[in-house]
């Protein structure tokens, strides 16, 4: 109740602080190109919609236009040019405090005849990529900020498609369709990037707080399966992202607090008088204060200290072609101190001192230039580290009368990358596609451990380089009006143990009817396995550590999928997808027992095991529904659910629940805008989200073993045998959004009342060493996140 009073006074602070009036209009205005060439297009016609007068403009030679004086609100356009389908772009938000940048792509009829009607369409369910036509769609950064429960976070976001599950309410580690986390490909630019959280740790993907700021990204695709040829070394998903362009005609500025993001202030405009150039830089710290103001858990009592910054410059066009620069620095600290801690923190146990550090860093340079009529060459260079440091102290108690260092660990990769494809639209029916991707790992990592034995033991030691090497062709065949293939070969080379996989990709696209297609994919795909599992040590005598897991190969996934989607009228679809998943080569102990790598993310800490081959098994297969209104005439409506199953082999040849065999999942989310001003400029808003989850499966705690030894004992042959309690969350989210009386200044601020009902979603079982039993440690309570934003 603290936390809701304190959390309701600062709502209506900032209520008072804002204006309820508004300026008139803003400027719209972007760019249209051939979606398969991304030639600029020349001429095309760009309408604003419901207006009075009529409002529109025509593309310029370099496929640019601008619109002047769009009224505030929520505006649609439609896009139209002689030969190309047109499309609809709806839910244009327009607000005082910022030009709106528009990127379109139009794709060209196949069938083409001296008078081409062709009704508007809206493919807001398809990917930015069109060679993408199964397990896969687009999402925006007004999504991203629109979803209750989001925080600010991309990787969130995704918890609420079908076939995808967030970990936990305390990390943001993705599960797709039961699969390890650790199967996810974070791709920025076009470039494979590190795990992009703060306090991150080798060999993850996710963490509890994203280092990426949505505030500067573009519209963005996510896969969950059966992925295009140019997407390799990865199992289960990939998030592709892009940052977007800054504004190029002028400087605009905006302000941001919230409870996790923190504190960021953006700069974005031209850089030189000189046409298509621009800036945008962004950069965030924690505010930490915030959250204790308002009373939000944040799982220990420690404080999370963390800031990244995030940039993009696009430099003038020339006659070698568009040059960008873009990066991503970040870092992270926090102290665990066992005298502060509770029985209950999430993260660290009241027996330890824990001091954990991670750092991110990522340089690119992108390329881009038109090669003849219909065709491009892209290239991206860039450089990234990523690492972390970790040292742990036991503090006294009866069996140590001291406090001494037990772990530490100090882990560095370095990666050199680059990546260049070429893109040939040979006509309306076929676009070729084919590149390649190099990366270089520079890596040093080293882990010491003395917890269970007087002398140090070295767990991982190794300091050098290896190098994955890509290459992938792609063609889209457009066999009719209402066929369309895309298949691919992708292939990859491991040259620290000299492994290669050939992966063949197939999708086939059916338009059974205007509104209706189906789609039939497949996708065999390889990963290597995380990094640290290749550098750690089996102790083969006394004293003796030796690498025991470096001939390991890559696990191996056949994907295979049918999805049906249907619109209803020009705003609802209705998608449903079925799909298989065969795994195998997965690494397990040699000798029978029932590890197995495939449960790897089930835990903040990488499992260490030596010894392994690749001789598992595992399968997923489920059925998703997703219902979807997109957002207009004031309000949305997204129901998601999936229904799967998901086991594996250990080398004892048990069958068992994967960790992540949850059976069920389902999100319901609804937002509604309540317009007022002059034309609806400014808006209460209001979005809820509730979630429910089979319970994650665990594996039961020896009690007696546990107590004998002093520390947690598990019932290893009754592995993931036991399941939690189901998950269930409902989010209730309030905002106002208001443009400011005569500047150009635009405001919005919102209140996210997370896990209303109180529920305690269990975390972990554990077993305590102060009350010599089993206790339940629970996920966050009711939470009350913030934001508030200011552009100018």
């Amino acid at each position: 109740m603290k936390a809701l009073k304190h959390s309701t006074v600062f709502f209506i602070l900032c209520l008072f602080g804002l204006s309820a009036l508004a300026q008139n209009s803003q400027t719209v205005k972007g760019s249209v190109f051939d979606k398969q060439s991304e030639q600029a297009l020349i001429g095309v016609t760009i309408e604003l919609l419901n207006s009075n007068p009529a409002k529109g403009a025509v593309t310029d030679l370099d496929g640019k236009f601008s619109i002047e004086a769009v009224p505030l609100g929520r505006q649609a356009f439609r896009v139209s040019y002689l030969g190309y389908n047109s499309i609809t772009v709806p839910n244009v938000l327009v607000s005082a405090g910022k030009e709106v940048v528009l990127e379109l792509s139009l794709e060209e009829a196949v069938v083409k005849m001296d008078e081409v009607v062709i009704s508007a369409a809206v493919n807001k369910d398809k990917a930015n990529n069109d060679m993408a036509s199964v397990s896969a769609r687009s999402f925006n950064v007004e999504e991203v900020n629109r979803f209750s429960g989001g925080r600010n976070d991309v990787a969130r976001l995704a918890g609420s498609f079908a076939g995808v599950a967030a970990a936990n309410d305390s990390r943001n580690d993705i599960v797709i369709r039961g699969n390890s986390p650790t199967g996810l490909l974070w791709r920025l630019e076009g470039i494979p990037i590190p795990n992009p959280n703060h306090f991150s740790t080798s060999g993850t993907t996710g963490g509890p707080v994203s280092a990426i700021n949505p505030n500067l990204l573009r519209s963005s695709d996510f896969f969950t399966s059966a992925f295009p040829s140019e997407y390799g070394n990865a199992m289960s998903g990939v998030f592709d992202l892009g940052f977007r362009s800054g504004n190029s005609d002028k400087a605009e500025y905006t302000f941001q607090l919230a409870a996790f993001s923190g504190l960021e202030a953006m700069a974005e405009g031209p850089l030189s008088k000189k046409h298509n150039s621009s800036y945008i830089v962004s950069v965030r710290n924690s505010f930490v204060q915030l959250a204790d103001v308002v009373g939000i858990p944040v799982g220990t009592a420690a404080i999370p200290n963390y800031r990244d910054v995030s940039f993009k410059f696009d430099l003038p066009n020339s006659k070698i072609g568009k040059f960008s620069i873009f990066g991503i620095g970040a870092s992270s600290n926090i102290d665990f101190l066992g005298k502060d801690l509770d029985d209950d923190d999430l993260f660290a146990e009241t027996g330890k001192d824990s001091y954990v550090k991670s750092r991110l860093g990522i340089l690119g340079l992108r390329h881009n230039i038109v090669v003849g009529k219909n065709a491009y060459w892209r290239t991206v260079a860039s450089w990234s580290t990523s690492g972390n440091l970790y040292d742990e102290y036991q503090l006294p108690n009866d069996e140590v009368p001291e406090r001494r260092q037990i772990v530490e660990v100090d882990d560095r990769t370095d990666t050199w990358s680059l990546s260049s494809y070429y893109n040939q639209k040979f006509n309306a029916r076929f676009t070729l596609r084919t590149g390649i991707l190099a990366q270089f790992y520079d890596i040093a990592t080293k882990v010491l451990d003395r917890e269970d034995t007087p002398n140090w033991q070295t767990v991982r030691d190794f300091d050098g380089g290896m190098g994955l090497w890509q290459a992938f062709a792609q063609g889209q065949f457009k066999l009719g009006q209402k066929l369309t293939l895309n298949a691919g070969l992708h292939g990859q080379l491991f040259d620290y143990n000299n492994t290669s996989a050939l992966e063949p990709r197939l999708a086939l696209s059916w338009q059974l009817a205007p509104t209706q297609t189906l789609t039939l994919g497949y996708g065999l795909h390889n990963q290597t396995q995380p990094l640290p599992v290749f550098f750690f040590r089996e102790e083969t005598s006394p004293g003796v550590f030796v690498p025991s897991n470096e001939d390991l190969d890559f696990t191996r996934a056949n994907h295979f999928v049918l999805a049906y989607d249907q619109k209803i009228g020009t705003d609802w679809r209705v998608k449903a997808e079925t799909y298989y998943q065969t795994l195998d080569k997965v690494p397990v102990e040699a000798a029978p027992s029932s590890f197995s790598l495939l449960n790897a993310g089930a835990d903040f800490v990488f499992p260490e095991a030596s010894n392994l081959v690749n001789e598992g098994t595992g399968q997923n297969y489920g059925v998703e529904l997703t219902i979807e209104k997109f957002f207009s005439k004031g309000y949305y409506t997204l129901i998601t659910g999936s229904v799967f199953d998901s086991k594996y082999k250990g080398s004892d040849g048990i069958e068992r629940n994967t960790a992540f065999n949850n059976g069920y999942i389902l999100n319901v989310l609804a937002g509604k805008e309540f317009r007022f001003g002059k034309g609806g400029k400014n808006a209460f808003t209001f979005d809820t989200k509730f979630t429910t989850a089979g319970g994650r499966n665990y594996t039961p705690i020896n009690l007696e073993a546990s107590r004998a030894v002093g520390e947690e004992v598990l019932y290893e042959d009754q592995a993931f045998s036991k399941r939690y309690e189901p998950y269930l969350r409902w989010d209730v989210k309030f905002g106002y959004r208001v443009n400011s009386k005569k500047k150009n200044v635009s405001q919005q601020f919102f209140m996210d009342f997370q896990n209303v009902t109180g529920k305690q979603n269990i975390f972990s079982r554990r077993f305590n060493t102060r009350t010599n039993d089993i206790n339940d440690v629970y996920q966050s309570g009711f939470f009350p996140d913030i934001m508030y934003r200011m552009q100018f």
